[in-house]
């Protein structure tokens, strides 16, 4: 990992822990660090640990969450995932003892949603944030398969869908978003996925072993489907109406290096067209007719063609929505009605990255901190928000990290071999460094996000300049100020 100012950063995804205390400081993850007695007699490290404690793995911070007992009704219904598991948690570690309740459409305890495209045969309770002991332990009240229909802010009360109310003294929505659908004739039909659930994947992997796969998009879900589906499947075809997957995302030159690993790995490619039809036989998808012209087979089809905030629920609220369906939210996660905070893929909020512009970051590292945000200022404690944002993709046994904000960027600078897939790519916005990826150059993006957390500017300069051989032999102080 990444030693910096009293913390380490984990190298894989970025989640930070205090080295003092072992608390967690920044996501994703919902466990501090184990701390031991540590002591160093000649250049020997001993540390003090019994055997029944140091394999235990994780600590809860402050070694346990405050028993939690009802006083009151102080409701805090949400959709549930991780921004709303996180909030309920830091209520209850930071002493909130009143009723907590949460609230989701989904049939499950929260779970580990990043998964169902990268483990698609995972089942529900295999990838569970939580088991079912620990809501009962500590007081967390779950309300499985309810969906919210309508929040009277003045009358502090959320209505649900079958006319049950319930009332509020503080409220948190984080309802993410809802993927797209195809508009072409056919797409009601049998096989036709947009992976939300668990049940959702482990149909897909069934259905789709030895027979043909048509994913349309190549967005993180699509190409983390195909990736999962390309050993399994008999064969496997993208459909994306860009020249090059991941284009606007990682840029044109990383988007065709990745393209190429698919490409070797059986992934055959449409670009530059779209589905016109989805044809069926005896009731069942059999082909997918593009408006290139070009028909392929397909016993399965998965959409990843993008999502939408879950917020139309929230239109006659008086909570601020903006144009595009977000919740606007301040740097305290608070919305424009006091007592009520929204978190996750449904808001934008001020990103100090990118000098507090309002940007929307669906990542599951960013929902964990908006929970957290959300709790604490539920409790007025005045926090603001200040992350890096951090995410990370695995396709064929290959990660490729990321951190920062590039959206607007105008230029990548490319460090390594894209070829050999070695690679750090730097996207910068005239002369600033805004974001950073890599794939086999770990720890560099926790690296870099440890320099952008802590407020530094990296010029495009430095990275022409010195960066390649600073990471040929591994001496990164440069970053630090403590090179030259």
């Amino acid at each position: 990992g990444v030693l910096s100012k009293g913390r380490v950063r984990c190298p894989w995804h970025g989640a930070c822990f205090s080295i003092c205390t072992g608390d967690i400081e920044d996501f994703p993850g919902l466990d501090s660090l184990p701390r031991f007695q540590v002591k160093i007699e000649k250049e020997k490290v001993y540390i003090r640990a019994s055997k029944q404690s140091a394999p235990a793995g994780l600590a809860v911070k402050g070694t346990d969450l405050p028993r939690a007992h009802r006083h009151g009704c102080h409701w805090s219904p949400s959709h549930l995932g991780a921004a709303g598991l996180v909030c309920a948690e830091t209520l209850r570690q930071e002493g909130f003892s009143d009723r907590i309740v949460m609230c989701t459409m989904d049939r499950h305890l929260p779970y580990d949603r990043p998964k169902l495209s990268k483990s698609m045969d995972s089942h529900a309770e295999q990838i569970a944030l939580r088991p079912k002991e620990f809501f009962c332990t500590y007081d967390i009240e779950v309300l499985t398969e309810m969906q919210v229909a309508a929040v009277d802010v003045k009358s502090k009360i959320a209505v649900f869908k079958d006319g049950f109310k319930m009332e509020y003294n503080k409220l948190l929505i984080a309802t993410g978003n809802t993927p797209k659908t195809l508009s072409c004739k056919g797409k009601e039909m049998e096989n036709v996925f947009n992976i939300r659930t668990p049940e959702d994947a482990n149909r897909v992997v069934k259905l789709a072993t030895s027979k043909n796969v048509v994913i349309v998009g190549a967005s993180f879900l699509g190409m983390e489907v195909a990736a999962y589906l390309a050993e399994r499947a008999h064969s496997v075809s993208l459909v994306e109406l860009e020249h090059v997957p991941f284009k606007k995302f990682f840029g044109e030159r990383v988007g065709l290096a990745v393209m190429k690993m698919f490409e070797n790995n059986r992934v055959k490619f449409y670009m530059q067209t779209e589905v016109s039809e989805l044809r069926e036989q005896e009731g069942k998808l059999k082909e997918v007719v593009l408006k290139s012209g070009k028909v392929l087979r397909a016993d399965v089809c998965v959409v990843g063609v993008g999502a939408v905030p879950a917020t139309g629920f929230l239109k006659q609220s008086g909570i601020n929505i903006d144009s595009k369906g977000f919740i606007v939210v301040n740097k305290m996660m608070q919305t424009n009605i006091p007592g009520v905070f929204a978190a996750g893929d449904a808001v934008t909020f001020p990103l100090a990255l990118r000098n507090n512009k309002k940007v929307n970051v669906p990542h599951w590292q960013m929902a964990h901190m908006h929970g957290r945000i959300a709790a604490l200022n539920m409790l007025a404690h005045g926090t603001e928000i200040s992350t890096v944002p951090y995410l990370w993709t695995a396709m064929f046994g290959k990660s490729i990290r990321y951190a920062g904000h590039g959206e607007g960027f105008d230029d990548v600078v490319i460090q390594g071999d894209l070829d050999e897939l070695k690679f750090v790519a730097f996207y910068t916005k005239s002369d600033e460094v805004v974001a950073v990826a890599s794939m086999n150059y770990d720890p560099i993006v926790s690296k870099v996000a440890e320099v952008l957390a802590a407020g530094r500017t990296i010029r495009k300069r430095d990275v022409d300049a010195v960066v390649f051989l600073s990471f040929r032999t591994g001496d990164m102080s440069w970053l630090t100020g403590k090179g030259s």
